[in-house]
């Protein structure tokens, strides 16, 4: 059966359908750069507002308080208002935190604007890929909705980039770059122009027909249709919409739950299993501490703002590798072998970090060798990410979850997911002034290594399956 169905592909009008989810893979891309542009500003901000190791980690991590609300609550506001509707509104949310943050006078007004980019983050993180999958025929859906993760990474790397450019020119992130404003402040704004094409792009994009459907906005939802394929075939999928919709289970946080066996069903537990591992791995203590951890191995600000950017375009590298092999290869052996890298890399990490150095002022000091080492290592582990639990950890809660429950149990994991980014983040200053690089990477190396377990006893291969089949 499934054969014949692939044998008969949709007609459909692949300009536009890769345009318009290219504009809304522009949220993504804000995901990806609002995420990161933190990196480069960290000491700035830390000097600025004059905060020790813990309030310089809320600084950082405050914004993903804003991203657990954000995903939690995004799929709601959708169903009610629209999905484009609330892309709006996230895309205002990022004007207005960038604008916020760069001229943020003291920790308190900083965590504000912060906080308020974070829901704007958490709210893309589950529209703009709803939306795309939404409107794109089944033939490239896989294909389109991997075009969020690469805008994600790419994001990132545009953050570095940008850092990297602004504080190299201005001779440091706390020196005065342009108009009398320090360079932190402009790494923020330099935000406003892809928020500003964001909004200004969603003019020009159509509402869901599958929201429109549901909303009881027929005719606008068939004009949709008749836009994205062809007009002939218009009726036909309106009426499988219709269908799908009155056939259809609306998702509850109450169906999480097997009331035949007393239990949460166990595939929630798996989802939110892999939600954590993709943080507890450290991975956006890179994203978020680059320069940070590269000043404190011995290397100076510039040079660690350059290294971000390497780490930014390995990152988009290895994320499309993944993109294009995730089918042929599966979702189970890249997340085993991704975490064997990581774990293997991380540890040589904290070895380096371990016999290194220790200058007067408490930084390490690496020789040429032991940095030289120490970056092929940080790259290698970002290879080992990109490749698996970055762009995987996303494929599989779209897909491993029953129909009648996947609504709520994407609002858990993804929620589950900023919390447990939230906590790494937080506690890395922390972990830093306590027990040093060293100790925190062969922490985040012990995870790795228990992922791997956790993979291959719970984990099950959902490569090449229906959704109805899994």
């Amino acid at each position: 059966m499934n054969a014949k169905i692939e044998s008969q592909p949709e007609p459909h009008n692949k300009f536009i359908i890769y345009l318009i989810s290219s504009v809304a893979a522009i949220g993504g891309f804000l995901f990806g750069f609002d995420s990161g542009v933190i990196n480069g500003t960290v000491s700035a901000l830390q000097e600025t507002f004059g905060s020790d190791s813990v309030g310089s980690g809320f600084n950082v991590s405050s914004m993903l308080l804003g991203c657990a609300a954000g995903a939690f609550i995004a799929g709601n506001l959708a169903d009610k208002f629209g999905r484009r509707s609330i892309m709006f509104a996230t895309a205002l949310l990022f004007m207005l935190s960038a604008w916020g943050s760069g001229i943020s006078s003291s920790s308190a007004e900083f965590v504000v604007y912060r906080v308020i980019g974070g829901l704007a983050v958490g709210a893309a993180s589950v529209l703009c890929p709803a939306y795309i999958s939404e409107i794109a025929p089944a033939q490239i859906r896989g294909k389109l909705a991997s075009l969020q993760q690469v805008a994600i990474v790419l994001g990132l790397f545009f953050s570095f980039f940008s850092n990297y450019l602004i504080a190299n020119s201005a001779g440091g992130a706390k020196s005065t770059f342009a108009f009398g404003f320090e360079a932190w402040q402009w790494m923020f704004w330099i935000e406003l122009i892809p928020a500003g094409l964001f909004l200004i792009s969603l003019f020009f994009i159509p509402e869901s027909p599958r929201y429109l459907v549901a909303a009881g906005k027929i005719n606008k939802a068939k004009s949709v249709l008749a836009k994205l394929s062809h007009a002939d075939d218009s009726q036909e999928k309106l009426e499988e919409i219709e269908s799908t919709l009155a056939a259809g289970h609306k998702p509850s946080m109450a169906d999480l739950f097997d009331k035949i066996k007393g239990r949460i069903h166990p595939v929630l537990w798996i989802g939110i299993g892999l939600s954590i591992f993709q943080q507890l791995v450290g991975i956006n203590v890179i994203f978020y501490y680059g320069s940070v951890l590269w000043q404190a191995a011995g290397f100076t600000e510039s040079k660690a703002l350059l290294i971000n950017v390497i780490g930014g375009a390995v990152n988009v590298g290895s994320t499309l590798v993944a993109t294009f092999y995730v089918d042929k290869w599966g979702r189970k052996p890249l997340l085993i072998a991704g975490s064997t890298i990581m774990a293997i890399f991380l540890g040589v990490m904290a070895f380096i970090f371990n016999s290194a150095d220790v200058a007067a002022n408490g930084d390490l000091v690496l020789g040429n060798t032991e940095g030289t080492i120490a970056l092929i290592a940080a790259n290698l582990f970002l290879v080992g990410f990109g490749i698996s639990w970055g762009p995987v950890m996303w494929i599989m809660l779209g897909e491993m979850f029953p129909n009648k429950f996947r609504g709520a149990a994407l609002a858990v994991t993804g929620f589950t997911q900023w919390v447990a980014n939230f906590t790494v983040t937080m506690t890395f200053p922390i972990l830093l002034a306590n027990i040093g690089l060293s100790g925190a990477y062969s922490l985040y190396s012990i995870f790795s290594f228990i992922s791997i377990i956790f993979v291959w006893k719970w984990v099950s291969e959902t490569k090449g399956m229906t959704l109805e089949e899994m």
